[in-house]
């Protein structure tokens, strides 16, 4: 009985995190958005600086065997 009650818990508890994370969503102005979207492309474009391409190996053998 424990484990159901722990997960209704967590269930509940999840379902309300989101609700809230809604109503945020709903009480921002649309320059706040804007400025969260330049932040987030931002991270973006450092990340792909930062983490290199991988080099190109040549063709490999196909993947059926013959």
């Amino acid at each position: 009985m424990g484990m159901i009650m722990a997960v209704s818990l967590r269930l509940v508890y999840l379902i309300f995190d989101r609700l809230l994370g809604w109503l945020t969503l709903l009480g921002r102005t649309s320059s706040s958005k804007d400025v969260e979207l330049l932040v987030l492309r931002h991270e973006v474009a450092v990340l792909r600086r930062t983490i290199p391409k991988p080099a190109w190996t040549g063709p490999t053998e196909p993947c059926s065997p013959r």
